[in-house]
């Protein structure tokens, strides 16, 4: 027994030893991989180089067609800006980074491609917050790129730090920090393939101090000049020094910059032909067309073909809007609720079931509901609530509309029922006349003003609208001459995106003649905005519908809570507010109410001659809305 006691025990201490040496050495490779000594002994440094990592974003940004982008200047993203300017990509500063998302995100939706602003560190990217939320409601592929304090100081109190990617990953599809000068083109080609793939929306790329500088800036920063005495003073020179070289190794290396292949969702055949059999049988279908229809990969004439080829009357929502023209015999503008109740099918194409459509609660249980849709939760939102789709389609909205019609092989269905849904069509707006022609306690009738300038929009036009009560009236009365030429927020019902919509707007349709219609509530927030307009020369239309108040609110605020507080405002000079940023301001009320549309007219013409304009609207107010509550 002590023999064999004494074997193990020799057995052991080998076994022991080898165990702990296999043990440190993998320790120690471990650090050398985290450390990144194995890439420095393949991949050098240019340590001569002037070279910084802003080129390497520009590069990646032109390589995708990015013609704009927006910002709000600060010293953690100079060097992504100037070297923008340099490849040619057009920088086009705002007075705040809200607007610099909310151009972004209108570029994104007019163009079908990424729309990118790029801000400083901490409060700039704070700032953003609002305009980023409404790109995800309003699922817009915005790329939004961040400063940050260099990677060594985060967590130690530098300048403007915080943790921002906590901040943005509940409201991003993808979130990312680039640490390496080598990792930006790799990390914005896949945020920029996310934004645009499946459920389109905003990503975020946090890009640091020392990713973005050039070597030598970095290094006179990082390693003191003055090397410490002891062995401690040495290793955290020599730590330094490797992060240093793990920044920039194998930067300038060449890497592809292009755009990575999309997922775009699609229907199947079989749903496609279940489609084909509910619909052949409908007796009156009804389709109803939200923002996602006029994403990529289909364009909008071809949309429209698919649809005036069916043949069954339809609503329009979001960026849908405008789709089919002004005054389409296919096109039903008004009492949405009623048909669709009467409605024995109806076909939700990237319209949603949540406040907009009662929460299904406005459709028939009686009917049967076909919906397509990119997103799975959107698509579901309610069902066996409120109501329940006899087919559900996940895929792209566009696609699945050409493929339907093809399938369904010139069937039509009788005229009565378009025919039926016009005529409540022409009533309603019969009331609307009506309403335009009553008599206002003060100033100028909001529904008649908002047929003249119906009347008086050009066929190039587009619609940017921010605001309230004159907003949401202007929508009953105002048409979209053509597809992708109405921008609103979408579902959020964000204030504050006049300015940066229109300035997107404008830069991606230089031709369009840009008209924002503005709630005087609303236009507080774009208002110092003009200054940009005129920096950049970006002429526009700026329609201030103006009341004095918060009447959206204040309409039922006050019959229902018996106080106006928090809802008055003034019957502000906002035109000669934007006459002192450099715009030229135009005066509508009842003191000139018989030039109405030549005032308009006078706008135009100055837009023309290159100057923003703003026309200041002095409106009464009207029951038009009663009974609507903004909650």
């Amino acid at each position: 027994m002590e023999t064999l006691a004494a074997m193990s025990a020799e057995g052991f201490f080998p076994s022991f030893l080898l165990l702990a040496c296999g043990t440190l050495v993998a320790i120690l490779l471990g650090a050398a991989q985290k450390l990144g000594l194995f890439y420095q002994l393949m991949h050098k440094v240019d340590k001569t180089s002037t070279r910084h990592g802003g080129e390497n974003v520009a590069a990646v940004l032109r390589a995708h067609g990015v013609r704009f982008i927006f910002t709000l200047v600060g010293g953690h993203i100079s060097p992504l800006l100037v070297a923008c300017e340099k490849l040619g990509i057009r920088v086009v500063d705002t007075r705040h980074e809200v607007t610099a998302v909310f151009a972004a995100d209108a570029v994104a939706r007019l163009t079908g491609t990424v729309g990118v602003a790029a801000v400083t560190a901490g409060p700039g990217l704070t700032n953003t917050v609002t305009a980023v939320k409404n790109a995800q409601v309003a699922q817009s592929p915005v790329l939004l790129l961040g400063g940050a304090a260099s990677t060594l100081l985060q967590k130690r109190g530098a300048l403007q730090a915080i943790d921002q990617m906590s901040l943005f990953r509940p409201l991003c599809k993808f979130c990312a920090s680039v640490r390496r000068v080598r990792d930006i083109v790799p990390t914005l080609r896949a945020a920029i393939a996310v934004a645009q793939s499946g459920t389109p929306g905003p990503v975020f790329v946090e890009l640091p101090l020392d990713v973005l500088y050039p070597y030598f800036m970095v290094e006179k920063e990082m390693v003191p000049t003055k090397l410490p005495k002891g062995f401690m003073g040495q290793v955290v020179v020599w730590y330094l020094k490797n992060c240093l070289t793990n920044l920039f190794v194998g930067a300038w290396e060449p890497q592809p910059e292009g755009p990575l292949p999309l997922n775009i969702p699609q229907a199947s055949p079989q749903q496609i032909q279940c489609c084909v059999e509910i619909l052949s049988r409908a007796k009156r279908p009804l389709l109803v067309l939200g923002s996602q229809a006029l994403l990529p990969p289909i364009p909008a004439d071809k949309l429209r073909a698919a649809i005036e080829t069916l043949g069954v009357p339809c609503f329009l929502g979001g960026m849908s809007r405008g789709l089919l023209g002004r005054n389409h015999p296919l096109h039903i503008r008004q009492n949405r609720s009623d048909a669709l109740k009467k409605a024995d099918v109806v076909v939700l194409a990237g319209a949603v079931c949540d406040f907009r459509l009662s929460y299904g609660r406005v459709l028939n249980r009686k009917s049967k509901i076909i919906i397509v849709n990119r997103n799975r939760d959107d698509m579901l939102l309610n069902s066996d609530i409120f109501w329940k789709p006899q087919e559900a389609v996940q895929g792209d909205v566009g696609s699945f509309m050409v493929k339907l019609v093809e399938s369904l092989q010139g069937h039509t269905w009788a005229s009565d029922w378009a025919e039926e849904l016009r005529e409540a069509d022409w009533q309603k707006e019969q009331t609307f006349r009506d309403r335009a022609s009553m008599p206002v306690s003060q100033h100028l009738n909001p529904v008649w003003v908002l047929q003249q300038v119906e009347e008086t929009l050009p066929d190039n036009a587009l619609l940017v609208v921010d605001g309230g009560d004159f907003v949401a009236t202007a929508a009953y009365l105002v048409q979209p001459r053509g597809p992708l030429r109405w921008l609103d927020p979408g579902a959020f019902g964000t204030l504050g995106v006049g300015a940066g919509f229109a300035l997107g707007a404008k830069l991606c349709q230089p031709d369009a003649e840009v008209w924002c219609l503005f709630g005087d509530g609303a236009f507080g927030y774009s208002l110092m905005e003009f200054d940009t307009f005129i920096r950049h020369k970006i002429p526009l239309m700026a329609l201030v519908g103006n009341d004095a108040g918060w009447t959206q609110i204040s309409r039922e605020q006050v019959p229902r809570l018996g106080s106006n507080v928090a809802c008055g405002l003034a019957y502000t000079d906002y035109h000669k507010a934007a006459m002192g940023l450099g715009a030229r301001g135009l005066m509508l009320s009842r003191d000139n109410e018989d030039q109405v549309v030549q005032v308009l007219r006078d706008g135009q013409q100055l837009c023309r001659e290159g100057h923003p304009v703003v026309v200041n609207i002095l409106i009464g107010r009207t029951d038009f809305r009663d009974g609507s509550i903004s909650v």
